[in-house]
């Protein structure tokens, strides 16, 4: 009975992928935007297989990210993706097709890309110091983020979320809302933990009503520069305070 519910979990979440992707490939999006990824379509693959690897149980925790990062989900369909600990510690290997149309100074090379995502070092860094083998992380965890998509202006320039204008944010924001509660749903979490404030704030919109405790780490971009003098440390602690983590 437990492994069908697990394959039926598993079944549920790439279901929800799906239907998010579609619904935000049909979403249009104004300057300063002029370049739109979604690792959904083209790194389906790859996110199949974390998927596989991390959604097949039951959760306490599901950490909330804000959207993909040029050289992390962008390029592997996971969230946080830093290459190697895609590769090596979760142990996914696959196909990265090209988003179209590509950006000349983004380009997307899947597991060949030689960039490293700051934020995704550091967030499955302290995961797989704290847990190395991640099947152990993803027994009780699972990482996701809030909206798929990539925002990139004409130089390049990576745009969040929160900088759309108010009418393009809130059609976005309905079907991430959405699919953030059927994650929910699916996994059954005792916590969600933004990672850094907006993903905090979404989640509690998003979930109102639910029975879900709801918290924050710091979010581990090099931007941040409380994260620069020890997110590790200061992630940890967080974790700590909250009960999460011992």
């Amino acid at each position: 009975m437990k492994g069908k519910f697990s394959k039926d979990r598993v079944i549920l979440l790439k279901e929800a992928a799906k239907i998010l992707s579609i619904h935000v490939d049909s979403l249009i999006f104004s300057e300063p935007v002029k370049f739109v990824y979604n690792p959904l379509s083209y790194a389906s693959g790859i996110h199949e297989q974390y998927l596989e690897l991390s959604g097949s149980e039951k959760k306490e925790t599901v950490f909330l990210g804000m959207n993909p990062g040029p050289f992390g989900m962008a390029q592997t369909g996971v969230p946080f993706g830093e290459i190697p600990s895609v590769r090596d510690w979760m142990g996914l290997r696959g196909e990265v097709k090209k988003p179209d149309p590509e950006h000349p100074k983004r380009p997307v090379d899947g597991l060949d890309c030689d960039k490293s995502e700051v934020s995704g070092r550091r967030l499955w860094g302290l995961f797989s110091e704290k847990f190395p083998n991640a099947k152990d992380f993803f027994k009780d965890h699972f990482v996701a983020n809030y909206c798929p998509l990539v925002f990139m202006e004409e130089s390049g320039r990576n745009r969040t979320p929160d900088k759309l204008p108010a009418s393009e944010k809130k059609t976005l924001e309905k079907v991430c809302d959405q699919h953030l509660r059927e994650i929910v749903e699916i996994l059954e979490p005792e916590w969600l933990i933004g990672v850094g404030g907006f993903a905090k704030k979404r989640a509690e919109e998003a979930l109102k009503g639910m029975e879900i405790k709801i918290g924050t780490v710091l979010h581990p971009s090099p931007a941040s520069p409380a994260a620069n003098r020890g997110w590790a440390d200061a992630a940890n602690k967080q974790l700590i305070e909250l009960g999460i983590w011992k």
